[in-house]
């Protein structure tokens, strides 16, 4: 009877673990679609993708743009912007969607 409960309980347990990391998960980063990114720039609570991307060619000259995407990870909206440079490496830039504050660059894998 006892080693019938155990398998049941290692189940449980498994389940409720995985629920908790795909919640975390979840939390952790969400993309915005275009229609939200509109109305958060109309309404004046981040600045314009153009001036981000700005920033991020200049920090690099020569580099072609790969990607943008607006984020918000961890109640914070991020600007990631995806560049090849002229040495042919791909950086990943994120900034603060409200004050262009640099938070990372990084060489992208």
């Amino acid at each position: 009877m006892i080693a019938s409960k155990r398998p049941r309980r290692c189940f449980v347990y498994c389940l409720l673990v995985t629920c908790a990391v795909m919640t975390c998960t979840v939390c952790a980063a969400r993309d915005l679609d275009q229609d939200e990114a509109l109305q958060l720039r109309q309404q004046g609570v981040i600045l314009p993708l153009e001036q981000f991307i700005g920033l991020a060619l200049g920090r690099y000259p020569g580099s072609k743009l790969l990607e943008a995407e607006l984020e918000e990870k961890h109640g914070v909206l991020v600007y990631e912007i995806e560049l090849l440079t002229s040495d042919h490496v791909v950086r990943e830039l994120k900034f603060d969607a409200r004050d262009t504050r640099l938070l990372q660059d990084k060489e992208d894998d």
